[in-house]
């Protein structure tokens, strides 16, 4: 995702911004209510984490002028104030989900995933074509250089999730919700085993070569060249 992040503390918007940056999202930081008005306003985001509290222009109401546009695009707020009515307020402004600080970056970055999953996105193709490999949705085939490649259902909603995000990184969290439908950590090797078993069938008999990365500390990238 494409996310703006609009947040004044140096040192939050730096762990925000790092931490979803390995995940793979694109991040635009700004640092005042301004400037978080007139960069939602100008370009298409994916998703806005909001700081309530910033300079200029109150989180609040920089969210009030967004839905007046109106501009729909998703907006997670962050603020130190943790009452009910403040939340409420968030709310009522238009926001689409509140968070209080301080908060752990996993359920931050889940938070956006459920926002994300909101959003009704365009069709999305039937055939996907990633260098060599190619998967078909219809039929359910995948081929290599025009060769079948044979797999189990979990490892061909993985690779299809892979050549989906083809050049970008998918974390395991990902795999597990949009593979399994986890909304928690099993504590298994459930993504592991099968990601082996997928990498060793896309490599037998096409001279070893394994279109999958491991990015550690992170999760897998299927090579846009694979």
């Amino acid at each position: 995702m494409h996310i703006l992040l609009a947040e004044d503390d140096t040192e939050t918007a730096r762990f925000i911004a790092e931490g979803l940056i390995a995940l793979g999202h694109k991040v635009t930081q700004v640092a005042t209510g301004p400037l978080a008005l007139q960069a939602a306003s100008d370009a298409t985001f994916d998703a806005v984490i909001l700081d309530r509290m910033l300079p200029g222009l109150d989180g609040l109401e920089v969210l009030r002028d967004l839905r007046a546009i109106p501009n729909r695009v998703p907006v997670l707020v962050l603020t130190a104030l943790g009452g009910i009515a403040d939340r409420v307020d968030g709310l009522d402004a238009g926001a689409d989900d509140y968070l209080v600080k301080p908060f752990a970056f996993v359920e931050l970055a889940a938070r956006l995933n459920a926002l994300a999953r909101r959003v009704p996105g365009p069709e999305q193709a039937t055939r996907i074509e990633v260098g060599e490999i190619a998967l078909d949705l219809l039929r359910r085939e995948v081929t290599r250089c025009g060769k079948p490649v044979h797999l189990q259902p979990r490892e061909f909603a993985l690779l299809e999730q892979l050549m989906r995000h083809a050049g970008r990184v998918v974390t395991r969290t990902m795999f597990l919700e949009r593979v399994w439908g986890f909304h928690f950590d099993p504590q298994t090797n459930i993504v592991e085993s099968h990601l082996s078993r997928l990498r060793t069938k896309l490599r037998e008999g096409f001279g070893g070569d394994d279109p999958i990365e491991t990015i550690r500390g992170s999760g897998y990238r299927m090579r846009a060249d694979a």
